[in-house]
């Protein structure tokens, strides 16, 4: 299992391109978001490399014109770890180290120390040590580093092979175990699901970092962990929840990101098991952030990777007390008026009126509209549960303040 890396301030450098599938302002964007990641595992981003490709160079990402700019900047700054934004392949991540003699990390990697570090539970840790044995193997080689002037061929068979199959062998044997302990969990964790009987269950879903563990907190009256962090939550966290009369399940799931290392997607199946085995999703996003849209797609592509994009789901835009829009100067005749300039009003307005009824907006943290948040989940939930149990009519006797029934 790979070691957590312990970053305490780390000064990094972030790389990026500029491709045919991902423009200027995409590149910047998901750059911002690396950075994000890199403060959350504990580093800072200090200086940012983005280069124009039609794809990203097979053999070192970027150019090498590009990676001499890099090493340059390297040595005048000491600086000891470059970051790219993308997942690197292992002859991309042997040759680049070659180049810059400096420690090299993909978006993927970053992402599996941040899960390594915030892991608490065992069924956390052995699920992010297995993603990161599957995502070691390929790149054993590198770690042999001192053996790369040992030839091949006929009788030149030395022990630095042995040492990296010896190793292979190693991690194989790991993934074969961890594998062999998360089904032994994941069966007690069925077990755990079943026994919950027949409760509506309602998931929280969502990109990361969009509030989800602070209306789970605000909903259930529990304390579950929050932080303005990305993956600030990786533990299932499972509160029974009674609106008005009706009891059910609410679950509280890991955050979705873009360019997710599918090592993690597979690791984490039991846990995503909650989300497809939910009957009701409730969309947390954070309509604060300027490209949330995006986050809704990537979050919908997960949902359909995992077969859970036909389910009945709550759109619960979240952060609307941060929620600012920009504004156009009275004699400003050039700018044109985008999404960007739409009040809060106008955005209700927009392309989310189609979905009004599943939609709902709120602020988790001051708790604004919450009554509505709550009414609307009620006759969600309360459709569900009448399907269930069609003769259990008693549960929604409702009764006003001098006690009659209404």
């Amino acid at each position: 299992m790979i070691d957590e890396m312990k970053v305490s301030s780390e000064k990094t450098i972030l790389v990026g391109v500029i491709t045919q599938h991902q423009d200027e302002a995409k590149s910047i964007e998901y750059l911002d978001e690396l950075e994000f990641l890199v403060k959350t595992a504990g580093g800072v981003g200090v200086k940012r490399f983005v280069q124009k490709l039609e794809k990203p160079h097979p053999k070192t990402f970027i150019g090498a014109g590009k990676l001499e700019d890099v090493k340059s900047y390297i040595d005048s700054h000491d600086v000891g770890t470059v970051i790219f934004d993308d997942e690197l392949s292992p002859a991309q991540l042997r040759n680049v180290e070659k180049i810059l003699d400096t420690k090299i990390l993909d978006r993927t990697t970053l992402i599996l120390d941040i899960f390594a570090q915030r892991a608490q539970t065992s069924y956390a840790r052995t699920q992010v040590a297995l993603a990161q044995c599957q995502y070691m193997l390929p790149r054993l080689t590198k770690l042999w580093s001192h053996l790369d002037k040992q030839k091949g061929g006929i009788g030149m068979r030395g022990p630095g092979e042995t040492e990296i199959e010896t190793d292979r062998r190693i991690v194989r044997d790991q993934i074969s175990l961890l594998k062999k302990k998360l089904q032994t969990i994941d069966k007690q964790m069925a077990v755990q699901r079943k026994n919950r009987g027949k409760m509506v269950r309602v998931a929280l879903v969502g990109y990361t970092n969009v509030g989800k563990s602070t209306l789970m907190n605000v909903i259930s009256k529990s304390e579950v962990f929050a932080e303005d962090k990305l993956f600030a939550t990786l533990d299932t966290t499972v509160r029974k929840v009674v609106i008005k009369n009706i009891p059910f399940l609410m679950t509280d799931t890991v955050g979705f990101i873009r360019k997710l290392p599918t090592q993690l997607v597979e690791s984490f199946k039991s846990t995503l098991d909650e989300v497809r085995e939910a009957d009701l999703l409730l969309h947390v996003v954070d309509i604060s952030h300027p490209t949330f849209e995006d986050h809704i797609q990537s979050v919908n592509l997960i949902l359909e990777e995992i077969k859970s994009a036909n389910k009945p789901i709550l759109m619960v835009f979240n952060k609307i007390d941060s929620y600012t829009h920009q504004t156009i100067e009275p004699d400003d005749l050039v700018t044109q008026k985008t999404e960007k300039h739409y009040t809060l009003e106008e955005l209700k307005n927009s392309w989310m009126s189609k979905i009004e009824e599943k939609s709902v907006f709120i602020s988790a943290l001051n708790k604004d509209n919450m009554e509505d948040f709550k009414k609307k989940v009620f006759d969600m939930v309360k459709e569900i549960h009448v399907k269930r149990f069609p003769y259990n009519n008693y549960l929604y006797a409702e009764y006003d303040e001098n006690g009659n029934k209404l």
